[in-house]
């Protein structure tokens, strides 16, 4: 005897899903940008160096004195000539009136008269340091005045264009089960 029996056949279902990437498009302009750099000013005062050199004092000493010097000398000498006479004189006064003391002052005198020493001046090597030099240093004064750049820019927005993604879901395969009966014949016996 044989015992029929079922079977079944089944097809699983699959689902089936296509997408679409989004897209993002962005565009962005260069932006326009303009430079000025003004010139720096620059102001320089100067004031030159000076030197002064005296040697007035170096040419009265090798005797090369000028007019004026000599005339201012000349005055100087003649009037200490004219004190030392006067004092010579109230000095031999002074010994004429006390001659009851004793001794010969006219013949003291007359010899003191006569030693009369000249002596000239020819002028010899100026002492050290006689040339005055003295110096005045230069000045330099430099005045500088800078300018801030002048920057101006124009930004442009960025364009952008979107292309939103997409999921598309189908079935691919629907799903399905059979049942069948197989088997052959039941004998029945009573």
């Amino acid at each position: 005897m044989q015992m029929p029996h079922l079977e079944m056949h089944s097809v699983f279902g699959r689902i089936g899903l296509s997408t679409r990437n989004a897209q993002l498009e962005i565009q962005t302009a260069k932006a326009d940008l303009s430079i000025e750099q003004p010139k720096a000013e620059m102001q320089i005062e100067r004031t030159p160096a000076q030197i002064h050199i005296d040697q007035k004092e170096a040419w009265n000493n090798l005797n090369l004195k000028s007019a004026f010097v000599r005339i201012r000398e000349a005055a100087e000498a003649g009037r200490q000539a004219v004190i030392d006479g006067i004092a010579r004189r109230v000095d031999e006064g002074n010994e004429l009136m006390a001659i009851e003391a004793g001794g010969n002052p006219i013949a003291e005198q007359a010899k003191r008269d006569s030693l009369i020493t000249m002596s000239f001046d020819t002028g010899h090597t100026p002492p050290f340091l006689a040339v005055k030099i003295s110096a005045d240093p230069a000045l330099l004064n430099i005045l500088w005045q800078t300018h801030a750049p002048i920057i101006q820019s124009t930004t442009h927005a960025p364009e952008m264009t979107y292309h939103p993604g997409k999921v598309n879901i189908y079935m691919e395969q629907y799903p399905s089960l059979t049942i069948q009966v197989v088997g052959g014949q039941v004998d029945r016996r009573v």
